[in-house]
C-alpha cells in the first residue's frame, strides 16, 4: 500500500487539504494519506524545509511526499519530482529541499512537464496529485518530466563561518508549538568548527555558554526540589532531537508565562551567533 504525505500551508479552516485528499482517493483506492502538517506559516520555505527534513525519515522507503508551499507555477518557480534517500518529493523548485539536499545528494531530479495536459490553477491538487498517484502505481519519473542536474538552494538556510573559523552566524528557521527557537546551526557543524573550545551563543540580548543534551539536564536533580529555586522559566540552549541548536525556556507556556521566542524577542530569520575562543598555539600555552 502506497503512502502519500501532505505538508502544506493550507491551514485547517479552508477546504484545500480535504480536496487534495479526495483527489488522491479518486485516483487510488488502496493508499494511505498522512498529514505531516497543514500549519506551515504561509509561504515559509525554511520552516517547511525543517519540518519535512525531520519527518520524512520516519516513513518507509518509497513514500511519496507532496509539499504544497509556494507552489504556483511561474517561469521562476518550476515544479519538481525528486528521488532522494529512496523517498519521492513533489514540490516547487523554490529551495524547499535545501536542508535535505545539502546533506544527501538527490538520486534523480525531474522538472515536471505535464502541465499542458492539465487545466490547473491549484497545482497541488491537479499536478502533484497526478504525479504522486503515477509514482504510487509504479510509474517512473521520466514519464512526467525531463531530467535536470540541480535544484535551487536557499542561502539563508546555510550558516556562515568566518575566515578565522571562530564564529558561526546562523538564523532562526523555526519556532515550535512551545515557542522554542530552532536555529539552522547543526550539532555536526558546531562540533566541527568548535573542536571543543569554549563559546558564547548570542541572540539579541540573551547569551548562552552551555548547550544541554536534553531540556531537563538544566535542572540539578541532586538538590531537593524545594531547595532548587525557580525551575520553570529557566533559559537554556539544547541540541534538539533533530540535531540543531535550539534556544528554549524550560517548561515554557506561550499562553501564560511566555516562551523563548517572546521572552528573547526572537522571530524567524533573526540572527544567532556563536563565537568560539581563539586557538592558542602550544608555544603560546607554554609561555602562559
Amino acid at each position: 500500500m502506497a503512502i502519500i504525505t501532505l505538508t502544506t500551508d493550507f491551514g485547517q479552516k479552508d477546504y484545500f487539504a480535504a480536496a487534495v485528499k479526495g483527489a488522491i482517493y479518486n485516483e487510488l483506492d488502496d493508499v494511505r494519506i498522512v498529514d505531516i502538517s497543514h500549519s506551515i506559516s504561509p509561504f515559509h520555505i525554511s520552516e517547511a524545509s525543517y519540518i519535512i527534513k525531520n519527518a520524512y525519515r520516519s516513513f518507509p522507503k518509497g513514500s511519496i511526499h507532496i509539499i504544497g508551499i509556494d507552489s504556483e507555477l511561474t517561469p521562476e518557480n518550476k515544479h519538481l519530482a525528486v528521488l532522494l534517500d529512496d523517498h519521492y518529493f513533489l514540490c516547487a523548485n523554490n529551495g524547499i529541499l535545501s536542508l535535505l539536499a545539502s546533506e544527501i545528494k538527490p538520486e534523480k531530479i525531474v522538472e515536471i512537464n505535464i502541465h499542458d495536459k492539465i487545466e490547473s490553477n491549484f497545482p497541488v491538487l491537479d499536478v502533484f496529485v497526478k504525479v504522486a498517484c503515477h509514482i504510487a502505481r509504479g510509474g517512473t519519473l521520466d514519464v512526467v518530466g525531463k531530467n535536470i542536474e540541480e535544484i535551487r538552494y536557499l542561502k539563508q538556510i546555510e550558516p556562515l563561518i568566518n575566515s578565522d573559523k571562530n564564529q558561526i552566524i546562523g538564523h532562526v528557521i523555526y519556532i515550535d508549538n512551545y515557542g522554542n527557537v530552532i536555529t539552522n546551526i547543526s550539532r555536526k557543524l558546531f562540533e566541527t568548527i568548535g573542536k571543543g573550545r569554549k563559546f558564547t551563543i548570542s541572540a539579541r540580548m540573551v547569551t548562552f555558554n552551555k548547550i544541554y543534551e536534553t531540556y531537563s539536564d538544566c535542572i540539578n536533580f541532586k538538590i531537593e526540589k524545594e531547595n532548587r529555586g525557580e525551575e520553570d522559566g529557566k533559559k537554556l540552549a539544547v541540541f534538539n532531537s533533530a540535531g540543531y541548536i535550539e534556544l528554549a525556556i524550560y517548561k515554557s507556556n506561550p499562553l501564560t508565562v511566555g516562551s523563548a521566542s517572546s521572552l528573547f524577542g526572537l522571530q524567524n530569520r533573526d540572527t544567532v551567533t556563536i563565537k568560539f575562543e581563539a586557538y592558542v598555539s602550544k608555544d603560546r600555552k607554554a609561555e602562559l
